[in-house]
């Protein structure tokens, strides 16, 4: 289904990626506290040339980095772009938020985290999201949900203007829900958290509406799909899910507004044996335009593989490999429709593939393509910040926070069980 056409290596393991709204820009925090800035080419598809570096098919796509800076003195744990896209913000396990232009990197504020109330010592931050242009949310391993207002010249200063515990473990993905059609703003108010082996939905008036009960499985990542037919007999059902991956290789399927028990369960990566299967990390679904048609979404897996599932099927189609060592962390689709995976110490860039679509499931050639060339602009260093200090340390405790989520896996799960999915042959 893709293609790789680049390799972009990093300097430290990946911990964050974004990718900006409307522009062919990628943004990616790293464990040594780095925040870097790259420009794609802007075609949809591109080239390798004979020296390597990757170039679009008018001959003009060279990988550029914009800016790089080292903009945490711990590791960079989460990037998200304001809504229009003129902002970065970045959090890092020093405790710190920092909000600055997406053009230049240059910090405009910047605030600390609220202390864990149990230690007295940093919280450090697991998801950053930019909710609208008024509200910032940022989760912990503690697992409080705090909400900044974004609007100048407050949020520089400001503690939370509210603090959540959907939670009782740390927040390991948040999903916006899509306002409602009374909403006079456009914008979320409403979104779903998962943490530990439980679902939460928190109102952005109300505080947390609801939690799930115990699921039996660690849940990893979530996304939101619109316009899925309803199942499971709740005829309450609006057809609109949310999608969320566990970490024994299972994604179950939410129905909106039906918060109490999960409607359908596929099994996304089966183990050989027993134990359960691999741990489904991150998640993005397919844009309009990209794919075969229907419903898709991307997985990324700890095992390193990308596998695409189609919703509505419910199965597995194929896969690529992005690492044979490293987990993929970060998955998403930029502005031209090209699949972005990142994990380890690099970023891969993936196209569609050309030819007819292959049948069933294939490994994916693009571990093996060439990689590309960055060329990079001159890197600027903050002036408040100390010297690169050696991140081994960093990134060997954020590697042994994320095999925790393995270690937890559950003997079984929960709700459902008539709606359990298996395919023979694809694993």
């Amino acid at each position: 289904m893709f293609d790789t056409i680049c390799n972009l290596p990093l300097t430290s393991d990946l911990f964050a990626q974004a990718i900006h709204p409307s522009e062919p820009l990628l943004a990616v925090g790293l464990a040594a506290g780095h925040v870097q800035l790259f420009r794609l080419p802007p075609d949809a598809a591109g080239d390798s040339s004979d020296d390597g570096a990757t170039v679009s098919s008018n001959g003009c796509g060279q990988i550029e980095t914009s800016w790089r800076t080292r903009r945490h003195k711990g590791s960079c744990r989460s990037l998200g772009f304001g809504i229009d896209g003129e902002t970065l913000c970045s959090a890092g396990t020093d405790g710190m938020v920092k909000a600055a232009a997406t053009e230049t990197g240059q910090v405009a504020a910047k605030v600390v985290i609220p202390l864990d109330p149990l230690t007295s010592s940093t919280d450090a931050p697991t998801l950053l999201h930019v909710l609208s242009p008024q509200t910032l949310l940022i989760a912990t391993d503690s697992s409080a949900l705090h909400l900044y207002d974004l609007r100048a010249p407050t949020f520089s200063h400001s503690a939370p203007q509210q603090t959540h515990h959907p939670h009782d473990d740390y927040i390991s993905s948040l999903t916006p829900l899509p306002p409602s059609a009374a909403s006079t703003s456009g914008y979320s108010k409403q979104w779903v958290t998962t943490g530990g082996t439980t679902l939460a939905v928190t109102d952005l008036r109300r505080g947390v509406l609801v939690r799930s009960a115990d699921q039996e499985d660690e849940l990893l990542s979530s996304v939101f799909v619109a316009g899925l037919p309803t199942k499971g007999g709740h005829g309450k059902g609006s057809g609109d899910k949310v999608l969320v991956g566990g970490a024994n290789g299972v994604l179950t399927l939410w129905e909106r507004g039906v918060w109490d028990d999960q409607a359908e369960r596929i099994i996304a990566a089966r183990a050989p044996g027993a134990g359960g299967g691999e741990s489904l990390d991150c998640l993005s679904l397919f844009p309009p335009g990209v794919g075969p048609g229907g419903a898709h979404v991307a997985v990324g897996l700890g095992d390193g593989r990308v596998r695409f599932v189609q919703l509505g099927a419910n199965k597995p189609v194929c896969q690529v490999v992005h690492s044979e060592l490293e987990s993929v962390v970060a998955l998403g689709f930029d502005v031209a429709g090209r699949l972005i995976s990142g994990g380890g110490q690099v970023v891969k860039v993936w196209h569609e593939k050309v030819e007819a679509e292959q049948a069933g499931l294939e490994e994916g050639d693009g571990a093996r393509a060439e990689g590309g060339e960055v060329d990079g602009s001159e890197d600027r260093e903050e002036e408040d910040e100390e010297e690169e200090e050696d991140g081994s340390e960093e990134e060997e405790r954020e590697r042994k926070r994320r095999k925790r989520r393995k270690r937890n896996r559950g003997r079984g799960v929960k709700g459902a069980q008539q709606n359990v999915l298996a395919f023979r042959g694809l694993d």
